[in-house]
Parts: C-alpha cells; structure tokens; sequence
C-alpha cells in the first residue's frame, strides 16, 4: 500500500527533509496528504491586485509585477540585504530580502515577470514588502490556471514549494489507488464529496465552493472515526465479561445520605442518580463524573462505593498521589464508617506487616472498600468480589494501567471516572467519547467565593505584605510560578528564584518550602504533607499542585506570570483555595501590561464557572491537541474545532452508533479504523 510507504520514497526528500516532515508529524505517504492547508491562508491567484490597489496595513497580499532592478544594500542594524525594485503600469513597490532568501533574489533580473506574496507596509517613496515569496511566470506574464494554491505550516528547511511538489506526485499516485475511508452509505446520506476529490479539493481547490465540500468532507470524517473507534472500543471491552447487576438504592444508602453533614444539592442528586441506574443495570458502567472545582465530587463517588457494599461487593477508589488517597480515605471514613463500612488505605509507603494484614482482609472479603494509589495495581492485590472500580483524575493513569485494576474481578467491574478538570460537553464527547458524562456545576454551600484580583508589577510589595498578613492570622499560601529555573529563552519568574527571594525577605521567619516537578516522588509528598499538616506556611512551586490537593487552611493563591497560563489552568490553580469557610484570595501577577492580555486576565476575574472558562479557553487557544489530553492516546484534530464544528460531533456520534448497530462482528470497523488510523489504531483504541 503506497500510502503507507516512508515519505523518502519521494524524489526529493531525503534524511534531512524527512527528518523536517517528522517533526509536523509526517512519516508516510498517507500522513503527508493529511498534512492540510493552513485554513484561511490558501493564495488566490485568479485575483491580483495592481501595485496602486495594495493596501498598506501590513497584510499579506498577492499581485504581479515586472522586476526593475536587484540591488545589494547594508545597514548597521540587518548587516547586508537586498533591495529588488518591482512595477507595473500603477506604480512602483520596493522588496526587502533578508538572509537566505536573498541568494533567490540572485536568480531575479530586470524584465522578468513575477507574482509576488508579501506583507505591504507604507514606504518613504513606494509601499515596501516584506516577509515576500516570488514566483516566476512564463515570459508572455500569463498567471491562467495557478488557480487557489494552497499554503502549509513549515518546519525546519522545508518550503512552500517543497509540499506543494511532493503533495501533487501523493495526488497522482492517489488517482490509481485510493480506497474510501468512510462507509458508502454515510458518504451518501451525508452528501460528501468521495475521498481522492476531497483530498485534491483540499490541497488544490477547482473552487472556493468545492474547497468548502472538501473541508466539509473531512471535518466530518475526523470526527466520525474518533466516535467510531471509541464507541467500538466500549463495545470490544464490555463484551468480554459479563457485568455486575446492582439492587436499588437500600436502606443503608438512605441512612448514610441523611447523616451527611449537608444536604446534596440537585446538581450531586442528578449525578448520583445516573450513576446509581447505571450500578443497576447488568451492562458495566462506563461513567465519567465530571465536576468543577470544589462541586462535592467525592461524596458521590463514596454514595456509589456505598452501593456496591450494601449489595454484597467490595469497591476501591485509585488516586494518582499518596497525598490525594488519604484525604479520601479521612473523608470516607467520615461518611461511611459509622454505618459498620469497613475502609481500608493501601499505599506504598506502608509498613510491611499493616501492609500485608490489608492484603489478605480484601482477599477474605473483610474489607469493604480501598483506597489507594499505583499499589492497587500491584500482581498480589486480590479482591475477593470487586464489583466498582473509581478512578480519579484518570489522565494521571495509562490505559494499561486502568486496565489492569478492572481484571481484578471475575465479571466486568462497573467503572466511575472523576475529573476536576472542566471539559465542555462537546469536547468531553471527543475525548471520552467511550463514556457517559455526569455534570456538576457550583460549590457546595457554606463555601464562599474566590475573590480574584490582577495586579501588574508595581503592586508586587503589596501583594507580598498582604501574603504575610494571611500567615500572620494563621493561614497558609501558594506562590506558583511557570518554570522551575530561570531561563535564557523566557522572561519570566521561576520557582527556585521566587523560593530564594521570599526566603531572604519577606518570609525570613516565615516556614516556606519548595516543589516542583523535578523532585522525587517520596519528596514531593513529604513536603505536600507538611503543608496539608501546617507545619510549612507558604509553598512556592510549579503547576504540580493543579489537582487534588485539599488545605482548607490556605486562603491565598499567587499566580506569578499569570499570562503564560490558560484560563482552564488557571482556574484549576485559583481551586486550590476557596476550600473551606475561610473567605480565600487568588492573585493573578501580570508580567506584562500588553491590553490583550489583561483582557484574557479579566475573564477569569469575572467568572467561577469553569465550564464557561473551559469555552473560552477553547476559543481562545483552539482545540487542535484535544485540551492537550495526550494521555488519553487520542491524535490531536487536524481540521476539525471542537467549538465552531459542536453540531457535527454530535451528528457523527449518533451516525457511528447507528453503524455499529448495523455491523455486529465489527469487520467493517476494525477494517476502516485500521486503514483511518494505521499503526496508531492499536494505540489509540487499545485493542
């Protein structure tokens, strides 16, 4: 199959180039005619402008000229250059080419007519262009049939030209063998264009109208296959053993809700309540709890842990940090103890002996529900009847990883996944396209809002004497920072600078520590305990405390270089307070007053609802690498967007289980997604 050849099978690209490919993801054949057009920056040839109509506002356009004169220039600042002077019968214009492209300018002699592509900006005496591509035309200045030509992301040396040549042979190739990727009978009902007319049509339009379709063709396609192939993915899985048939909720669920310290709110009913149909249903659970920062997620995971006890069965929780599992395992022993629930803690700091005792108590069935870290994983963890498996932040765990917690059981344990962190719905059904989604919105009450405050450099001695107060009155703080060390490359402050600042300043007397993501993992947790106990009083560290951490007693949240972070990010970050009844503070530090970003800044000041942040976030920094999730082995988007294309992920899920339906030995599916996906498909899909 010449698609799967490497792409040095092309005249042309050599190690060099294809070392260039790599680096945009381009290996085969096939991967290089999904190397797609830049959406909005095809060059339409068919419409030239004359040198009189060129608007100078530094936009890039396209028009024809004849070359007047090549000259070779210096300036103290750009060293040598090359002015090349070009006309038509409106005027003159003056190109500026700098570095590499002036040995091109080279070729270029007077009389010789060009298309020129550049950015068009004011001049003492003409417009003047820069960044500018040059095309040579035949000698009668005839442009008829360049058409729209497409323009790509580059890489490394590669050229505009290079893609364009090596895309055309891919396309000729193509022409005598292509084979659909997409069912006949979705390519009808969908009124799509067929595969090798969408591909020239993307690459190279015979219009804008059939650049549309095309694009159409393949926004659709991506999005359908990823449906498809999770959907199928759920399928393969549940099939393999038969689930675990919950009763409805009893007794002791009644009495354990109505003991709560608090009423539920109808945001953690609803959620409950599908989480607790779906317990009741012999098909196994593929459920994910997603909640905003402080929304109450865990009393409802420790509601289903219940419901698996009362009806016979063990049920464990796996969380990603020592820290985490234990702040678990004191709130479900809170909850759940009293009601005769036996709980047990497995991690790896445990001693021997305890550690042993536990084992053998979940193989004998004396223990009802578990918590624990990467130890659950390990061979000699034996359940005795494990029938509800919950994993929280699950992109913190491999696919393998997960699995193997699952096989723990004879029949197909139901599965409930928490993430704190916000996912919009249509995005949430790309990413975990395999499972059912479960919303919860707000905080529970008695917690009061963050309030969130932006400050520029100036304020930094304020923002600093306000973080002594808090300690002062007993509480605790966050300092976090972009990077780990300073940086040649980055202007901004690092955590290991911060640290040695505020240690010789203003925090002299103060207990403060560090953490970052290069430590340790017995570190990291020993200084994470100490700041849970309230033995440090300030921690300055890196991202590694976005999830999962819960200090009631830290009331403030600085965000150093608050710019450089998303919106999503930095409201997971801005979570870390605001987590008991203590009115909490988050500050955004701006190291920039540029009015863009002090707008996105602004965003976050005004809103609490991370779903909405999550949009924004989306629309603001596109949703090509899928919310940056590649945990979850999902290739990023290369043409859809999750946003603008939200009618079309929801088409194509109900189409693709539709097929499904349709095709229940699967041939035809595992067929497409192999030839769709490649060798990535056992990957991606785990099969």
């Amino acid at each position: 199959m010449w698609w799967k050849e490497p792409v040095t099978k092309l005249k042309g690209v050599g190690p060099k180039k294809a070392a260039d490919l790599l680096a945009v993801d381009v290996r085969t054949i096939g991967d290089l005619l999904e190397y797609f057009p830049r959406q909005e920056a095809y060059l339409d040839y068919s419409q030239l402008k004359k040198i009189r109509e060129l608007a100078t506002d530094g936009s890039s356009q396209i028009f024809k000229a004849e070359i007047y004169s090549v000259k070779e220039a210096y300036s103290p600042k750009v060293r040598n250059y090359t002015n090349v002077t070009v006309r038509d019968e409106t005027g003159y214009a003056t190109l500026f080419m700098f570095g590499a492209s002036r040995y091109k300018a080279k070729k270029l002699f007077p009389g010789s007519t060009v298309l020129i592509t550049g950015k068009v900006k004011p001049g003492r005496t003409t417009c003047t262009i820069t960044d500018a591509f040059i095309q040579p035309l035949p000698d009668d200045g005839g442009e008829g049939g360049l058409g729209i030509i497409p323009t790509y992301p580059l890489s490394g040396a590669l050229t505009q030209n290079n893609l364009r040549k090596w895309i055309k042979t891919a396309l000729e190739m193509a022409e005598k063998e292509l084979p659909e990727s997409l069912p006949a009978k979705i390519v009808r009902n969908m009124s799509l264009p067929d595969r090798l007319s969408a591909l020239k049509d993307i690459h190279f339009p015979s219009s804008w109208e059939n650049l549309r379709k095309a694009r159409k063709r393949f926004i659709f396609e991506e999005l359908f296959m990823l449906q498809w192939g999770l959907l199928y993915y759920r399928r393969l899985h549940q099939d393999a053993r038969s689930g675990i048939k919950h009763g409805v909720d009893g007794e002791l669920l009644k009495k354990i809700i109505k003991a709560l310290p608090f009423e539920l709110t109808p945001q953690q009913k609803k959620a409950f309540q599908e989480i607790s149909l779906d317990m009741q249903d012999v098909k196994p659970m593929h459920r994910i709890l997603q909640g905003d920062v402080g929304s109450g997620k865990t009393v409802i995971s420790a509601l289903a842990l219940a419901k698996a006890v009362e009806n016979g069965y063990q049920s464990c929780i796996m969380a990603p940090t020592e820290i985490l599992a234990a702040q678990h395992y004191e709130t479900l022993v809170q909850y759940l103890e009293p009601f005769g629930i036996r709980i047990g803690l497995l991690v790896g700091g445990m001693r021997a002996k305890a550690k042993r005792k536990l084992l053998e108590n979940m193989e004998l069935g004396l223990v009802d529900v578990v918590i624990g870290t990467h130890a659950l994983l390990e061979d000699n963890v034996k359940f005795a009847k494990l029938s509800l498996v919950v994993t929280d932040e699950q992109h913190r765990f491999g696919v393998e990883q997960r699995a193997k917690l699952m096989n723990k059981s004879e029949n197909t344990p139901d599965n409930l996944i928490m993430t704190a962190t916000p996912i919009p719905r249509t995005l949430a059904l790309t990413v975990y396209g395999d499972l059912d989604v479960s919303l919860m919105k707000g905080r529970p009450p008695g917690r009061k809002s963050v309030q969130t405050l932006c400050y520029t450099e100036e304020r930094r001695k304020d923002v600093y004497a306000g973080l002594v107060r808090q300690v002062a009155q007993g509480r605790q703080a966050y300092v976090v920072c972009p990077l780990i060390e300073q940086s040649d490359n980055l202007e901004a402050r690092s955590a290991e600078n911060v640290y040695e600042e505020l240690k010789a300043t203003y925090l002299k007397n103060i207990p403060v520590a560090l953490l970052h993501g290069r430590m340790k993992g017995a570190e990291k947790e020993a200084i994470m305990s100490a700041f849970a106990s309230g033995e440090i009083k300030v921690l300055v560290s890196t991202t590694v405390i976005e999830v999962g951490v819960n200090v009631p007693n830290a009331t403030l949240m600085v965000i150093e270089n608050a710019e450089r972070f998303g919106l999503a990010q930095l409201h997971q970050l801005r979570g870390r307070v605001g987590r008991g009844d203590l009115q909490s503070y988050c500050v955004l530090m701006a190291g920039t007053d540029a009015p863009e970003s002090l707008a996105r800044l602004q965003v976050l000041h005004d809103s609490e609802d991370g779903f909405y942040l999550a949009e924004e976030d989306l629309r603001l920094r596109g949703s090509g690498q899928l919310f940056g999730l590649r945990q979850h082995g999902l290739p990023d988007l290369k043409v859809a967007d999750i946003i603008r294309d939200t009618e079309t992920v929801v088409k194509a899920r109900v189409m693709a289980q539709e097929l499904l339906a349709e095709d229940p030995e699967q041939k035809q599916t595992e067929e497409l997604l192999n030839l769709q996906f490649g060798d990535r498909f056992r990957m991606i899909f785990n099969v």
